[in-house]
């Protein structure tokens, strides 16, 4: 089957549940959270994605936002393209109350069905930003298990269903969540340990928030190689009809 062929499969089963967007890489399926358990039962039965490859979560707080300014910047220092407003460019004390995103936290899942040759992204959205909670899928992929923790545990998804929705990459007393845009980059504690006390201590970060300036190339002509090797050319050829001028007055 070709991929124009599975797309509009998928728009004829999926028409009523969801929509197909017929991304580059491959196809992605978004479906409300109510059918998301079912869809997963119906794409690992009747279509043959028997493989779940991978689940994360996503956050999209200050989506499409950029914080580098490039084309309008002045020439005033090496921060000039730098708005330094950014998600997580604060302290945990200083933490900003997030606004009000339609849509804001996500899963997808990316499918594999290795019968067909075939590659699947399913995507859906919690509907609660405060409690954003979706149905797990353990049951239909049991390798969702530890993909699903993940996601609890960096961006505090909760997954109905779960047999063991717990923390598997922070410490069991970490505070927040640190994927989500509304958390500081600098962290909110420092974790050391501490001879003298022989146990592992918590203490406030010392470290400023601060922002990677990239780089920034300007109208500069060190850059116009179009006009560098322009100028090459006219050279090199006048040089050789000097040459050549010369050669003929000789002969």
């Amino acid at each position: 089957m070709t991929p124009d062929a599975f797309i509009k499969q998928l728009k004829e089963a999926f028409r009523e549940e969801g929509r197909v967007l017929p991304t580059a890489d491959q196809p992605t399926l978004e479906v409300p959270v109510e059918q998301w358990l079912e869809t997963a039962r119906i794409l690992r039965d009747e279509f043959g994605f028997e493989q779940l490859i991978d689940l994360c979560g996503v956050d999209y707080l200050s989506y499409g936002q950029d914080e580098w300014e490039t084309r309008d910047a002045t020439a005033e220092g090496f921060s000039r393209g730098v708005d330094a407003q950014g998600p997580g460019r604060f302290r945990w004390r200083e933490l900003p109350e997030a606004e009000a995103v339609e849509n804001r936290f996500a899963v997808v899942v990316h499918l594999l069905s290795i019968q067909h040759n075939r590659r699947l992204r399913l995507r859906t959205f919690a509907p609660d930003e405060d409690l954003p909670m979706v149905p797990s899928l353990v049951e239909v992929w049991s390798v969702a298990n530890w993909f699903e923790r993940e996601a609890f545990d960096l961006f505090g998804i909760l997954f109905e269903g779960h047999p063991d929705l717990r923390r598997i990459l922070t410490d069991y007393g970490f505070t927040g969540h640190p994927f989500r845009k509304d958390f500081p980059l600098i962290g909110n504690v420092t974790v050391r340990y501490d001879e003298e006390k022989q146990r592992v201590v918590y203490e406030p970060v010392e470290i400023e928030p601060r922002v990677l300036v990239p780089r920034v190339i300007r109208a500069d002509s060190r850059y116009r190689t179009d006009e560098i090797d322009e100028a090459a050319g006219e050279a090199a050829g006048s040089r050789s009809g000097q040459s050549t001028g010369q050669s003929t007055g000789k002969g």
